[in-house]
């Protein structure tokens, strides 16, 4: 397993992003899943298939922000040696 190295501040924004993606825009859309379905037929509806092509989308990015914080490596720049170039240094 190949381990993602990323800063302390790089985690928390793909932790806040993962939070936002499960606990808001999922049941977003879930919820605008069901009112396209509610409109009728689905082979004509553009509003079905618009949300299940971001349903598509969201299911995507937290499977691939769950294996990126389950791989992650967290380097905190400010404990590297400030004399040479290194993951996370400011040049």
């Amino acid at each position: 397993m190949q381990r993602v190295p990323m800063t302390p501040g790089g985690y928390k924004q793909l932790k806040e992003e993962l939070d936002r993606l499960l606990k808001t825009e999922r049941p977003q859309n879930i919820k605008d899943i069901a009112t396209a379905r509610a409109h009728g037929d689905l082979s004509e509806n553009a509003e079905y298939h618009a949300a299940r092509e971001k349903q598509s989308f969201l299911e995507g990015r937290i499977q691939e922000i769950q294996d990126k914080l389950s791989r992650a490596q967290v380097i905190d720049p400010a404990k590297l040696k400030q004399d040479t170039v290194a993951f996370g240094a400011t040049v």
